[in-house]
């Protein structure tokens, strides 16, 4: 063979050999999006990372990966892969995908490039629900840590190395949802994460806390799908209950091979569930899950993913007629949907609905978030109930009992024993469903800046209502905790002898009002020709020992404070008539008077007061405020009332 034939030959079999390369891969590319489109994300995430590994890296590659790991609820690995979707910069990947990577990053701690990335996320959408409910609170951070230490949680007994979930109170029994002794052959494998069917589990909870050994649930209730989610009658003789679309008890799937969820109600009778239907809004086209019932029993809120859904799936009611027939299901609105997952809703006794979500801001994967529904259907302000109920991963299925304030919650963090685990809880503190705002500010004395005391400061809304009140403290300080309705409030600060100062700003909704500055400016006061400044000032007369001159420790506070004033009003002048008891002789008296007058002016004129608007008399014990005439019919304290100087305006 010739070196040219070589040549040939070797050049051949290269290309041979790329284009089977390039075969091989196409098929490896084309069996891993087909795992995908069939919700088998476990082997999509096998087929696609082995892509990857060969080198053969794609936007559609990190998309699928990404969203194969977001609905496994393995974020940390989600934003892994969003990360590399973003580092091609690729400017045709859709928004969806900024707000999924945003999301991802919190179960990593990274919030400061979540905000960041919700930040571009919000300029690219701006009418997305998630977009205007980030950009209306983005302290969300410092509001959640905030509420924290509201619970006291811990990991329950009862817990399997499998997953654990959706709790919901019977009396007392606890009844969830387990995957435990379903099996591990593959049948029993949902392809979705490669982990086992779900079944209904329940145990008593004991006076001290602990549980009985957990038993599954009546076989007429579980079968080869998946059953969760219960909400039970006060009676105890229906249950309503999640389950897969399902034939003979078994899968029966959609023309996209999916086995949507349906609720299904059962009656007890003789001991037995019996008479197991779907409830009349259910679809094979779309899920309907998570049941739960109101106070009265006459409405269920559910989540679905029906027409007329934001989002992933919504939180909706329908109304259960007397007759138990169904009414049309209702959306609660975007209040509390937005265009990602609203789920597990349970209401309370008092009307509080408790759902999860990864649309509103949290910490992470799903928060588990509160509002309170009134009778015409109408939610109030969303609270996220905070740590630690809420973590950086999955947390979900919150079920209360509000007399005994204890509960349960499931969660995927950290520390667990199984995938998803059971914690209960007691409840600490109240939560308040109210949107309410601190304003902080200072309010001092104008012209001097000196922090002013004791002032009333009140918030009015725009028709003059009073919204809060509050009192300065020592330093000036005052906090105001006010609602988050939008429009245009007034601060208005006032104090006894102080002119009323006031400012007006526009609140957006939740956004605090910081460190608003209020000065009041002191009334001008002016004395009467002939009057006492002490006595027009307020302040305690200045007082001599017993034949002494000096001015005392006790009477610098009210010298200053004349002096203070004869400074803002440099116009009076004043004569300082100064006096004495009858202890003495009348001459001695006289001059002893004179000397305190002295002393007076002369701390006076030495702390800056001119001696142009000084003058001064010694009246002796001429002007006696008592019957005290002689040094033996009253004591020293009613002579001492005689043993004083006076600052009397003349000017």
């Amino acid at each position: 063979m010739t070196e040219r034939t070589n040549y040939v030959y070797f050049l051949f079999l290269a290309i041979v050999l790329v284009g089977a390369a390039t075969h091989a891969q196409d098929r490896k590319l084309k069996s891993a999006q087909n795992e995908f489109k069939n919700y088998a994300y476990a082997e999509a995430i096998e087929a696609y990372e082995q892509l990857v590994e060969d080198g053969y890296e794609t936007k559609d590659i990190y998309k699928n990966l990404g969203d194969s790991y977001y609905q496994k609820a393995d974020y940390n690995a989600a934003a892994h892969w969003y990360g590399q979707l973003f580092a091609l910069n690729d400017s045709t990947v859709e928004a969806e995908y900024e707000y999924r990577y945003a999301h991802t990053l919190k179960s990593v701690g990274d919030y400061k490039a979540s905000n960041e990335w919700m930040k571009t996320f919000s300029a690219n959408n701006p009418q997305d629900l998630r977009a205007i409910k980030f950009l209306e609170d983005t302290q969300y951070l410092e509001n959640i840590k905030a509420k924290a230490s509201r619970y006291d949680i811990k990991n329950v007994a009862i817990n399997s190395p499998a997953s654990d979930f959706a709790p919901s109170l019977k009396g007392s029994e606890l009844v969830f949802s387990t995957a435990r002794d379903s099996g591990k052959i593959s049948k029993n494998l949902h392809k979705w994460n490669n982990r086992p069917f779900s079944n209904l589990y329940s145990a008593t909870v004991l006076e001290d806390g602990t549980f009985t050994e957990p038993m599954r649930l009546s076989k007429k209730l579980n079968k080869k799908t998946h059953e969760t989610s219960t909400a039970f009658t006060k009676d105890g003789k229906t249950v309503y209950f999640t389950r897969n679309n399902s034939k003979n008890g078994n899968f029966a799937r959609d023309d996209k091979g999916l086995s949507r969820l349906k609720i299904y109600k059962a009656t007890l009778q003789d001991g037995e569930w019996m008479h197991i239907t779907e409830l009349p809004f259910n679809s094979d086209n779309y899920s309907v899950a998570h049941p739960t019932l109101s106070a009265d029993e006459r409405k269920m809120y559910f989540a679905s993913d029906m027409p007329g859904t934001y989002g992933k799936s919504d939180i909706f009611v329908v109304e259960i007629n007397e007759d138990g027939s169904f009414g049309t299901p209702k959306n609660l609105g975007n209040q509390v949907n937005t265009e990602s997952r609203e789920t597990f809703p349970h209401i309370t006794q008092e009307n509080i609905l408790y759902f999860a979500s990864d649309g509103h801001p949290g910490l992470g994967g799903l928060d588990v978030f509160a509002t309170r529904i009134n009778d015409h259907l109408d939610q109030g302000f969303v609270v996220n109930v905070g740590e630690p109920v809420n973590s950086e991963q999955d947390d979900f299925s919150f079920v209360i009992d509000e007399n005994s304030k204890t509960g349960f919650f499931a969660s995927n963090r950290e520390g667990g024993v199984g995938s998803d685990d059971i914690y209960s809880f007691k409840e600490t503190e109240e939560i308040v469903l109210e949107c309410q705002k601190e304003i902080k500010g200072i309010v001092s004395i104008k012209d001097t800046g000196k922090a002013l005391q004791g002032a009333k400061i009140t918030l009015y809304d725009n028709k003059d209502n009073k919204v809060a009140e509050s009192i300065s403290g020592k330093n000036g300080g005052f906090n105001l905790v006010g609602p988050c309705g939008t429009g245009t409030y007034r601060v208005e600060g006032a104090k006894l002898d102080f002119e009323k100062d006031a400012t007006s700003f526009t609140w957006n909704g939740t956004k605090v009002a910081h460190e608003i500055a209020l000065q009041l400016a002191p009334v001008v006061k002016t004395p009467s020709m002939g009057s006492d400044l002490t006595t027009f000032l307020g302040l305690s007369p200045i007082y001599f020992d017993l034949d002494k001159s000096f001015i005392r420790q006790d009477a610098i506070t009210t010298l200053n404070e004349v002096i203070a004033y004869m400074k803002q009003y440099p116009e009076i002048k004043i004569e300082v008539r100064s006096h004495t008891d009858a202890s003495a002789g009348t001459a001695y008296n006289l001059r002893l008077s004179e000397r305190r007058v002295k002393a007076t002016m002369a701390y006076l004129e030495e702390n800056g007061i001119n001696k142009a608007r000084l003058s001064g008399h010694g009246f002796g014990e001429t002007q006696l405020l008592n019957d005290c005439v002689t040094k033996d019919v009253c004591n020293d304290a009613q002579h001492q009332i005689n043993r004083r100087s006076e600052f009397i305006v003349v000017e």
